[in-house]
């Protein structure tokens, strides 16, 4: 399921044809046992958000856009992930599907996929019912005062409704046993430090990373002066990525003669990526590399050292990065912007866990 919305999942299977697939809003079977699906978010907002974008219409008309522009700035940000949240629970209580791979778009777009819930919860828990309740008492008055109108109950039946939908998909994206995150990069920096932001961010919000696949690597076959270059630092990158999210497992996919595209092809990339018999559904790893805790007056990060000795172990910090020797090891751990101009202040082992304080400077 495609939860970007510049959707390429049907172009990755070669459907060809039309430039915006329609037909693909709905799960549509490719191969056996697969099925693939775009989240098509005029669809939704028929199926979904018709109170919700009806108001939001008619306010922006209200403020002098014209009908069309009125509809298409209707289309807030969020909406598809929330319907793509809604499909993800519908299926997984139906049991329809044994697993559901989430394409997601880039960094930012998918980090607000992952925190929504939990910014919706508290949107429901703390603001919905009071905002509910004081404008269904102020609503006659404020109809001879503002030129505005204010949403009608149904719209926050359907709020209500729609909540209802997502409710309990944070707990099964933030359960390592059920769900998993696979990051997709190229060996270049510029590529790196993308993945490595979406790796400390997704461990911000619980999420496991179990795999990190390096995507286009130029194969040995390919000699010719001119891609020397290219094949030396793809191996100095390739070196840089495995230290870096050490110990999560890094995976090779090699450059092919041709362009990925239909389910023959995608079955040789599958054959590079995965080992015979291998399960690629397969979660293999549970636990959090690292962790970010609040404590007090000041940060903590949670270290997972097994077998790890007290004497062993050093740290400092690298510009916006903690730096974490054990030996001969080296562990960078990307710190989250409230934590990046922090300092580690004192560290503690105990048992398999190293727990670094971090506070300001002084």
């Amino acid at each position: 399921m495609s939860v970007d919305p510049a959707h390429s999942l049907a172009d990755s299977f070669d459907f060809g044809g039309a430039l915006f697939h329609s037909t693909t809003s709905e799960p549509i079977q490719v191969a056996k046992n697969l099925a693939i699906q775009e989240v098509n978010i005029n669809h939704e907002i028929k199926r979904h958000w018709g109170e919700i974008s009806a108001y939001i219409t008619s306010v922006l008309r209200t403020s002098g856009l014209t009908g069309v522009q009125a509809e298409e700035m209707a289309i807030f940000p969020g909406m598809e992930e929330l319907s793509a949240m809604m499909y993800v629970n519908q299926y997984r209580k139906s049991g329809e599907f044994d697993v559901i791979i989430l394409d997601c778009a880039p960094t930012a777009e998918s980090l607000r996929f992952i925190s929504l819930p939990t910014t919706l919860d508290w949107y429901m828990k703390h603001i919905f019912q009071m905002e509910r309740s004081i404008l269904k008492a102020v609503r006659p008055i404020a109809k001879r005062m503002t030129p505005v109108e204010l949403p009608p109950d149904s719209y926050f039946r359907n709020v209500l409704e729609l909540f209802g939908k997502i409710e309990g998909i944070d707990a099964v994206l933030e359960d390592a046993n059920v769900s998993s995150v696979r990051l997709v990069t190229n060996a270049e920096k510029m590529v790196l430090r993308e993945t490595q932001r979406a790796f400390v961010y997704f461990s911000l919000h619980g999420m496991v990373v179990d795999n990190v696949i390096v995507n286009r690597l130029i194969p040995d076959e390919v000699q010719d002066e001119f891609f020397d270059h290219w094949r030396q630092s793809q191996r100095d990158t390739v070196a840089e990525i495995e230290q870096y999210f050490a110990p999560v497992p890094v995976r090779r996919i090699p450059m092919f003669r041709e362009e990925v595209l239909g389910v023959d092809r995608l079955r040789q990339l599958a054959k590079s990526l995965y080992a015979p018999g291998e399960d690629p559904a397969a979660v293999t790893r549970s636990g959090l590399p690292y962790s970010f805790v609040r404590q007090g007056d000041h940060y903590e990060v949670v270290l997972d050292l097994p077998f790890a000795e007290k004497a062993e172990i050093g740290l400092f910090k690298k510009e916006d990065e903690l730096v974490v020797e054990v030996g001969t090891i080296r562990r960078h751990i990307g710190l989250p912007t409230m934590m990046a101009g922090l300092a580690p202040s004192k560290a503690q082992l105990s048992g398999r866990k190293l727990v670094v304080e971090m506070k300001e400077q002084r």
